[in-house]
Parts: structure tokens; C-alpha cells; sequence
């Protein structure tokens, strides 16, 4: 008789990418990994501190992250949810992503590569039917 694993692959990648949005928004508080640490405000356009010396970040940036990460955790409890965190996580990245864009701000490419990546690990790792519920069988009348 075969089993369910206890996750899905699309649950695991959920709890990776939260992970990973942990670290970067913990990251964005510590002196040394973020550059110039005293110019961290509250706003991303008063901030001059940069995340591993690359990405602009500023503390709402940071709660932002770490917040984000978190719900990848909350979400990992099921296929279904952890397919809605990536995909909707995906949505959020890439509109963030375009308005800043749009708003004449630099371009966080930060945003854009989480949201390839989510897209692709949705996409990817779930596909049209959750495996963790029964298929409901028809019945052929005779």
C-alpha cells in the first residue's frame, strides 16, 4: 500500500524560500552583513544601508522579509498552501518589483529574482492536483 509523504516537495520548497527570507531580514539588522548600518531608517528612500553590500534595504524592508518568511512557514502545513504562498509570494515580489520601477526607484533585482524563483518552484513542484487529497471515483452506470 503506498503512502503520502509527510510532505510534498511544493511544502518543502515553501519552508526553504521562508527560510531564506528569515535569514535575508535578520541579515538586514546586522552590523557588517548590512552596509553602512548607520544609515538604516524605517523608509527605503531615506535608507542608505545595503544588505550584503548589494541590496538597499531599510527596517520596513527588513519586517517585511522576515514577516514574509514566516508565513512561508504557516503555509508549508499544507500542498495547496504552500503552492498559494509561492505563486501569491511570486505575485507580491514581481508587483513590488514593477513599482519601483515605476516610481523612478532603483530596481530591486532582490525582488525580481524572489520572484522568478517563487514562480518557478510553484510552478514546478505542484502541479494541477493536490496528491494529498483522494480522487473521488465515478461511477459508470450500467
Amino acid at each position: 500500500m503506498a503512502t503520502t509523504p509527510r510532505y510534498m516537495a511544493v511544502q518543502a520548497a515553501a519552508i526553504l524560500v521562508g527560510g531564506g527570507l528569515l535569514v535575508l531580514g535578520v541579515c538586514g539588522f546586522i552590523p557588517g552583513i548590512t552596509t553602512e548600518y548607520d544609515r538604516l531608517t524605517w523608509s527605503i528612500s531615506e535608507s542608505g544601508a545595503h544588505v550584503f553590500g548589494l541590496f538597499a534595504v531599510s527596517a520596513l524592508h527588513n519586517v517585511v522579509h522576515l514577516a514574509t518568511g514566516a508565513l512561508g512557514f504557516v503555509m508549508a502545513h499544507s500542498y495547496a498552501a504552500a503552492r498559494a504562498y509561492l505563486l501569491g509570494g511570486a505575485l507580491v515580489y514581481l508587483a513590488l518589483w514593477t513599482y519601483a520601477l515605476i516610481a523612478g526607484q532603483a530596481a530591486s533585482w532582490l525582488h525580481f529574482g524572489l520572484a522568478v524563483v517563487m514562480a518557478v518552484l510553484g510552478l514546478t513542484l505542484a502541479g494541477q492536483r493536490d496528491p494529498t487529497k483522494r480522487r473521488r471515483h465515478r461511477q459508470v452506470a450500467a
